[in-house]
């Protein structure tokens, strides 16, 4: 089982590659893989049924008991089937609903691909907590699905709500799935329910459970989510809204009922939102006339239906319930399949725009007319069969006293009289002849035969609705087991049942037989009522939806938002700054005085270096705080930098030092290419003003600061995990270089955090330059053969309309460049002693930068200060030759280099757990090679390669944003104004 949740990840990986390569077609590839789910839960269809129940599990955070486990019962199974075979025959309709040239085809299969493997794991996972991690990717990844469409805005707003809506509900669910765990002392599934847990704490939990539940399966008040996501591709609406996503919120209902179904908030929320739900859903299909919203709102009120009847709790209703369940993802999923046939073959789902489609299509119409059929619960199907013993369960259980089965079985009647309603509404809707208002027959709308195989999903799940009906005593015997897991209801006789009773196709005659039959009746009375009257084209009965209750809430969350942010938000960055400096003494000094540590053991110093270089270091400081002019200001600043390199030498710690003056190098350049847009004197426009309070704030900061620092270095109580570094950096990390093996090994994990700051912040960057567009003019030259490179230098670049070209011989004046970017800078920012200095020294500083990568294991170095040196050597070829020699430099795009770093750090990670071992595990070789000597590999390395890749790509992506970004908006900028082109950069 966890393999095939690794496989459905590695398909819906595969996917995009697989559409390029074989178009549409690549869609009946991934049915592969669902089908292969399918057919390995039947495999496993008598060890399920007869025990003991498959199950699997792989630590996961030892610490925390939460484990990667898989556990296939009975109603694991089912829905297992459920989700793993329609999704293969979706699949499969995909290959003839898309065209080969689609727009985001490949997209749309990844992550449709990937929601059945999220849904595969949801169903079987054993842990509570691992339930909401895949409860939530089914979100986003629902949320792509119904927005696939991105350039509709009705596709767009769509998603965004349907993502609300389940993720708050999802948000909610996890802080009742916390009190569970932490009361029940198991984030288990199969435990939590030997336990059975009571009690306040778990009352509430259940609550929360709840709401979870009834926001994915579209429950009032949150059902309005559901019809609006028919903006969705019709694929995505028969599988994740009639067979996956929504039954997620069935399927946690009808996992917990057995054990909560008794509790004081369990029923009086089911029941009352189920009846609700089903009979909204219900009135509102009446109404409609786009198939797909009959349909979506029918499945609203077949949910409500399913949230009864599954939650009632009972072994009979369970048994039913669990029917219903099976019954409704074939019919359902089935009718949408159809309604995507007619909707392809058309360019219409509006029924009005129908007429005698059926004659023309008999096999789509007998499929369309057997899964109405079981939704209304007509024998001989499925529907049929679950409707009757749903009917008989409530019955029995509202004549013994029970008041919410009284409640329930009064809901369920009056919902099925509405379901058959909007079902013959959707048969007449969809293929018969209709008659004008002379009472004249329409034309009959012309029908190009679809595909055969476009038919043979929905056909297929058609049959199986009919066959399970049919076969009704089969699958009583393989849902036996899920039942008997609930309490005994009560028989003829009041007292508690020996058993959940029987699914049958033919019980004898009985009260539920004829309910059944009066509700079909009456629903055909009451479509044929809405139809003369009239009554399905009046305007809404109420003035307002649930959908216009959520957008008056989002209305109000933005204004809000906007009010708010007036409010804090002012536009001063002194005042920002203030702020925090504020909150940060009053925060500090308060838990300072509530302290009781009275420990201060000062010394003057502790190396002669620290007498010379502090005083320099705070008169630095106090210099720049009253420079005048930025660049001032940041060179004394950086003053402070190049101190604690001093500091940090002295005291025995190298790599830090060499760390810290590259840092500062980068630094000092980044402030630089800033301060070219601003203007160089401080205050010119504004003013400094309140000067004693803020020397006031700044004063209080130091100090504050100074007595955190003495108090937290007198603090430890106990001996520091770092007296060990040394030995286990040797050991595990099989490294001399403490700094480095802690970095990539012993630490990994905060390493690996701070590369996701270092990627966000490249991002963030590149984000505030490029306002409008991510392009930039650095591929220009970087794209060019050796031999072009190498003429180049000997010919200018040339700006034109269609890019960057070299001007041609018979127009060359200039010498031969020493960069190929140098003829570009203005002559008098031009230094061709700088340019031949970076030209010899380049290649020598990246061989530096690679031996301080692969040395930094034993030797001062590593991949961030290896990454610091190639990134200098980037910055000297732009400042030699501008934003055209960075183009010629940059060994690729900065993105790219980005992604890579991540991905190897990311790997390092992952790749161990493929072999039972805990991530970030190192492993280390050593051979003896003749001639060379002794090598040694950790796969730490690669770890730091990594690091090494992302400093590059930050620096680059700094030096293309702020660097030649900026020049190429100042060229624009000064041309726009009739100022001649400038090349270089001044810095």
């Amino acid at each position: 089982m966890l393999t095939l949740l690794a496989v459905f990840l590695l398909g819906s990986i595969l996917m995009p590659v697989l559409v390029r390569w074989l178009g549409s077609q690549a869609f009946a590839v991934a049915a592969l893989i669902p089908a292969a789910a399918f057919v390995h839960a039947l495999v496993l269809t008598p060890q399920v049924l007869d025990g003991p129940a498959p199950f699997v599990s792989v630590e996961w955070i030892p610490q925390l008991g939460l484990n990667l486990s898989m556990h296939m019962d009975v109603l694991g199974w089912v829905l297992t089937l459920i989700v793993s075979g329609v999704g293969a025959l979706v699949l499969l309709y995909c290959r003839w609903y898309f065209h080969d040239d689609s727009a985001g085809i490949g997209q749309f299969a990844a992550v449709l691909l990937g929601f059945a493997g999220a849904m595969y794991g949801l169903v079987l996972t054993d842990d509570l907590v691992m339930l909401v991690m895949f409860w939530e990717v089914t979100s986003i990844l629902s949320y792509l699905l119904i927005g696939h469409y991105r350039r509709r805005a009705a596709s767009r707003r769509a998603a965004l709500q349907a993502l609300l809506v389940t993720t708050l509900g999802g948000l909610i669910m996890f802080v009742g799935v916390v009190l569970l765990v932490v009361d029940a002392g198991t984030s288990s599934i199969r435990e939590i329910l030997e336990l059975a847990p009571t009690g306040a704490i778990v009352d509430a939990a259940v609550v929360m459970l709840l709401i979870g539940a009834i926001s994915k399966s579209a429950l009032f008040p949150f059902h309005f989510w559901l019809p609006g996501a028919m903006a969705a591709p019709t694929p995505v609406s028969a599988y994740l809204h009639a067979a996956a996503m929504v039954k997620a919120g069935i399927y946690l209902i009808a996992r917990f009922a057995p054990i909560f179904a008794f509790t004081g908030p369990w029923r009086p929320i089911i029941i009352t939102l189920g009846v609700i739900t089903m009979l909204l859903g219900g009135i509102q299909a009446l109404r409609e006339t786009d198939l797909k919203r009959i349909l979506a709102f029918g499945t609203v009120s077949q949910l409500g239906f399913f949230s009864i009847v599954v939650g009632y709790g009972t072994q009979a209703t369970a048994l039913a319930g669990l029917a219903l369940v099976i019954g409704h993802a074939l019919f359902k999923s089935a009718l949408f399949l159809i309604v995507g046939v007619i909707d392809r073959q058309l360019s219409t789902r509006d029924i009005t725009e129908l007429s005698g489609v059926g004659r023309q299509a008999p096999v789509m119409a007998t499929a369309a007319f057997i899964s109405v059929a079981s939704m209304a619960g007509i024998a001989p199907t499925l529907g049929f069969v679950a409707k009757e013993s749903t009917l008989t369960a409530l019955l029995d259980d509202a004549l013994h006293g029970s008041p919410w089965g009284l409640v329930a079985i009064i809901g369920v009647v009056l919902g099925s009289m509405l379901t058959a309603a909007y079902g013959i509404r959707f048969l007449w809707g969809a293929f018969w002849t209709k008659r004008d208002a002379m009472g004249d027959r329409l034309p009959d709308t012309a029908w190009p035969d679809p595909p055969v195989g476009f038919l043979s999903a929905p056909i297929i799940l058609a049959g199986l609705t009919l066959a399970a009906g049919i076969g009704a005593p089969a699958l009583d015997t393989a849902l036996q087991g899920y039942a008997l897991t609930a309490t005994p209801g009560l028989d003829a006789e009041g007292v508690a049942s020996e058993g959940p009773g029987h699914l049958a196709l033919w019980h004898g005659f009985e009260p539920a037989l004829g309910i059944s039959i009066l509700t079909i009746l009456l629903g055909a009375g009451l479509f044929l009522l809405t139809i003369r009257t009239g009554w399905d084209r009046k305007a809404r009965m109420i003035p307002f939806t649930a959908a216009d209750v959520y957008y008056l809430v989002v209305r109000g969350v933005d204004r809000l938002s906007v009010l708010s942010t007036t409010l804090t938000q002012r536009g001063s960055l002194p005042v920002y700054v203030g702020t925090i400096f504020v909150v940060f003494v009053a925060a500090e000094i308060t838990a300072l005085l509530a302290s009781d540590i009275d420990r201060f053991q000062l010394s003057a110093w502790h190396t002669p270096a620290q007498l010379v270089v502090a005083p320099l270091m705070a008169v630095a400081g106090v210099l720049a705080v009253r420079a005048q002019k930025r660049y001032t200001g940041v060179v004394l600043v950086s003053i402070t930098g190049l101190g604690m390199v001093v500091l940090f030498a002295t005291s025995g710690a190298p790599d830090l030092a060499l760390t810290q003056i590259l840092v500062e190098t980068v630094t000092m350049v980044t402030f630089a290419l800033v301060l070219r847009r601003l203007p160089a004197r401080m205050g010119e426009h504004n003013a400094s003003v309140g000067r004693i309070p803020r020397a006031l704030l700044g004063v209080g900061v130091g100090l504050t600061m100074a007595l955190v620092a003495i108090v937290a270095t007198q603090s430890r109580v106990a001996e520091p995990i770092s007296t060990g570094f040394a030995k286990l950096a040797y050991e595990i990390g099989h490294g001399k270089n403490v700094v480095n093996v802690a970095l990539v090994d012993l630490r990994g994990w905060d390493t690996m955090g701070e590369l996701s700051v270092l990627v966000l912040a490249a991002t963030g960057v590149a984000s505030l330059v490029f306002v409008t567009h991510r392009a930039d003019m650095l591929a220009a030259t970087r794209t060019l053969p050796n031999s072009r490179r190498r003429a180049s230098r000997a010919r200018p670049l040339v700006e034109t309309t269609e890019g960057v070209r070299f001007q041609t011989a018979e127009n060359e004046s200039n010498p031969r460049a020493w960069l190929v970017g140098g003829a570009k800078v203005k002559p008098e920012n031009r230094s061709i002693l700088l340019e031949v200095i970076v030209r010899i020294l380049f290649h020598t500083i990246i061989v530096v930068s690679i031996f301080l990568l692969f040395a930094g294991h034993n030797l001062p170095g590593g991949g961030f200060a290896g990454g610091l040196v190639a990134g200098m050597a980037l910055v000297m070829r732009y400042i030699a030759g501008g934003r055209w020699e960075l183009g010629a430099a940059a060994p690729t795009d900065a993105g790219r280099l980005l992604g890579t770093g991540l991905i190897l750090a990311v790997g390092t990670a992952v790749v161990p757990l493929f072999f039972g071992m805990a991530p970030l595990t190192s492993t280390f070789w050593e051979w003896e090679i003749p001639g060379i000597g002794h090598m040694e590999f950790v796969t730490s390395t690669v770890f730091d390669v990594g690091v090494y890749l992302v400093v590059i790509g930050l620096v680059l992506d700094v030096l293309r944003s702020l660097g030649a970004e900026v020049d190429r908006q100042s060229a624009a900028l000064r041309e726009s104004q009739g100022i001649g082109p400038r090349g270089g950069v001044s810095i």
